[in-house]
């Protein structure tokens, strides 16, 4: 268009298209908005390759510029509820901190460190938040006293039961000594209890328990032949309701049992070595294939077979001292690790197999100062747990004269973020949720972008 102002410096003007391209864009609005959403999505190579394939192509930087000018100022207010943890940037050097509106499941910051002033900062800036979860990190609970010191904090239960599980672990620690006597003697009972169930034959084939069902049906037809004599009929009579002949029916009447058929037992070429054999074994050689070598040095003319089976037959007759004891579920019984141990002293006594049994009874009567603290431990785990009506006070109380005071003087201190626990539903479990999205989308970055790319991720993508 053209001015009709002649003093007007600008002879001609254009109309700014606001709803369509900003001044001196080079893409609409709609597009820049597509093509950013591509790069808080996917990044910045993913999301120019899909633009590729979408008719929208555009460089990596371009969709990392357009990623960091997202503003912040669309963000979601203070929550009510606010959840807290950590986050490890580089485990084991640096963290930052998620903060969460459980109400929502949404993200609302991410912080670049763990410190208590950066959250208390935060906390002053975002007034309005009620409740705090977080966990028993005492940087935390001193962020939320200084920046928000009329909210309620929540200690998260599940890492106060791990917290507990952790106590128990270095309390069995400092009886290691009792665990393997206990270990030792259960080890011991059960091997005699091996002993005490030997297998004195073995068990039978296919062929025997076809000799004896076949012998079973003689038996049988015997029993039915001498009901009948007693009942008064003749032998003819007899034979012919059996189908038997009359002498084979007199036959078994004077033997009064079934045919046996069994043939006299003969000789074998192992009789002459048998003693030997015997020798040898009980000297400890189980080697099918030397005891034959040996017994072909003496003369023996047989083959290997006579040997491997007759000690087959040896070995099912007698067990195997030389295995480690079994449980009553086939699988070899060891001294449990102190991880294990822990979990068995915690575990419910009906839930356990007799061997874990026996070894928590002998642990626990031989060491009394762990088996006052695994009940007081199982007593705060059925607290925390909502599964007793006793009381906080009264289980810390009996908790501080165990092994375990050292944990319960720290739940002493942080008693009212306990307490809350046990009141409120609230917990930080929706943050470790949003903690494994924090780290998918870190790991699809290859460990190369930056908070500032991180954060608007986190808190924009969909």
């Amino acid at each position: 268009m053209r001015c009709a102002n002649p003093c007007c410096s600008r002879r001609t003007f254009a109309e700014r298209l606001t709803d369509i391209a900003l001044s001196g864009a080079r893409r609409t609005t709609r597009l820049r908005d597509l093509q950013r959403h591509l790069g808080l999505a996917l990044g910045g190579e993913a999301g120019a390759r899909l633009a590729r394939r979408l008719a929208m192509p555009t460089s990596a930087d371009t969709l990392l510029r357009l990623v960091g000018s997202t503003s912040t100022e669309a963000m979601p207010s203070a929550p009510r509820v606010l959840g807290v943890d950590d986050w490890a940037w580089r485990r084991g050097h640096r963290y930052g901190t998620i903060l969460v509106d459980l109400e929502r499941n949404q993200v609302v910051d991410l912080l670049p460190d763990r410190q208590a002033g950066t959250l208390a900062a935060w906390l002053q800036h975002h007034p309005g938040v009620e409740i705090v979860a977080r966990d028993r990190a005492g940087a935390y609970a001193d962020g939320i006293s200084q920046g928000a010191p009329e909210a309620v904090q929540v200690s998260d239960r599940w890492h106060l039961l791990r917290n507990l599980g952790e106590a128990v672990r270095a309390v069995v620690d400092r009886h290691h000594a009792d665990a393997r006597r206990a270990a030792r003697q259960v080890t011991r009972d059960l091997a005699a209890a091996a002993h005490a169930a030997v297998v004195t034959a073995a068990e039978p084939g296919a062929a025997e328990r076809r000799r004896r069902d076949a012998f079973a049906r003689r038996q049988a037809r015997y029993e039915e032949a001498a009901r009948l004599r007693e009942a008064g009929l003749p032998l003819r009579r007899i034979a012919g309701l059996l189908g038997a002949e009359r002498k084979t029916v007199r036959r078994w009447l004077r033997t009064g049992h079934a045919p046996l058929w069994r043939k006299p037992p003969r000789g074998s070429m192992l009789d002459p070595h048998r003693a030997q054999l015997e020798r040898r074994w009980a000297e400890g050689c189980r080697n099918a294939a030397q005891l034959w070598r040996e017994l072909v040095a003496g003369g023996f003319a047989g083959r290997s077979s006579l040997v491997r089976a007759w000690a087959g037959q040896r070995r099912r007759a007698e067990p195997d001292l030389t295995r480690p004891p079994m449980t009553a579920t086939g699988s070899v019984w060891r001294l449990p690790s102190g991880h294990r141990v822990a979990h068995l002293l915690m575990a419910g006594a009906d839930t356990l197999p007799s061997a874990e049994q026996a070894f928590v009874t002998l642990l626990l009567a031989a060491a009394p100062e762990l088996a006052q603290a695994i009940a007081v431990a199982k007593r705060l785990s059925r607290v925390l747990r909502c599964q007793s009506e006793e009381g906080l006070e009264e289980v810390l109380a009996a908790a501080s004269s165990t092994p375990l005071a050292g944990f319960a003087a720290g739940l002493g201190k942080d008693r009212q973020a306990v307490q809350a626990a046990l009141e409120l539903p609230w917990t930080t479990s929706p943050v470790e949720g949003q903690i494994s999205r924090l780290k998918m989308l870190k790991r699809t970055m290859y460990g190369r972008a930056g908070f500032p790319l991180l954060r608007q991720r986190v808190l924009h993508a969909a």
